[in-house]
């Protein structure tokens, strides 16, 4: 739509040289007056998240925050955030929610022993198959991993858009869904941040749609009542 020159790539590993990563860092050095901003590994991601979302969230909720959950893609939200709110208060629950085909739940959960990937998910811009640099450097700051089946993400997408009123694609549900667990396990009084990262509008042509929906077998995950929203068949 803005008239960008879109180049597909086969959905390959990082170690391959033909993963999406190297292909855009080799195409940019082709060009003249063009920037690779990798914001896979490009530590300027965590440090913004350093400098403005984590003391954001500290300000609005005036220090009473009790756990910090999300999913991770570049890291930079979920590291850049954790880093900020251990500095102030090193008691604050860092737990990373991870999608199906991603490897960091199982990193968690092992203490950094396994990379174990199954599956994929219909989350779009979350789950990883590494480790990467923005996340690197506060691996250690993590307290706990939740793995969010896709069931469970788009329950709480068609939730949220009927109690609620909000309209969020799926990595936003899952990171909903995540602070619900976290909230379960931490107990009442406790207050549980996460991040709304994405809207439905982007989506609106898979995630409300039964073909969609009952081609990734999904549909039975949303309840009777909740299924008038499916407006695509």
């Amino acid at each position: 739509m803005l008239g960008a020159e879109v180049f597909p790539v086969p959905a390959v590993p990082f170690n391959d040289p033909m993963n999406y990563n190297h292909q855009a860092a080799r195409y940019a050095q082709d060009l003249t007056n063009a920037v690779w901003t990798n914001q896979f590994d490009n530590i300027a991601n965590r440090r913004a998240h350093i400098e403005t979302t984590g003391p954001e969230i500290w300000r609005q909720t005036g220090g009473a925050v009790d756990a910090f959950t999300c999913a991770t893609g570049t890291g930079g939200t979920f590291a850049g955030t954790v880093r900020y709110l251990k500095s102030k208060n090193a008691a604050i629950q860092a737990i990373l929610a991870d999608p199906p085909g991603s490897v960091l739940h199982s990193y968690v959960q092992s203490g950094g022993d396994l990379l174990d990937r199954q599956g994929g998910s219909i989350t779009e811009g979350i789950g990883q198959g590494r480790v990467t640099d923005n996340l690197k450097p506060d691996v250690e700051l993590i307290d706990d991993s939740v793995f969010i089946p896709d069931e469970h993400t788009i329950a709480m997408l068609y939730r949220l858009l009927d109690e609620e009123g909000i309209y969020l694609g799926a990595s936003s549900a899952l990171n909903v869904v995540a602070a619900v667990e976290a909230a379960k396990k931490l107990g009442k009084g406790k207050t549980i941040v996460t991040i709304l990262c994405d809207g439905a509008y982007r989506y609106q042509s898979r995630l409300f749609s039964r073909k969609w929906l009952e081609g990734k077998g999904l549909i039975g995950a949303i309840p009777e009542h909740l299924q008038r929203y499916i407006v695509l068949e």
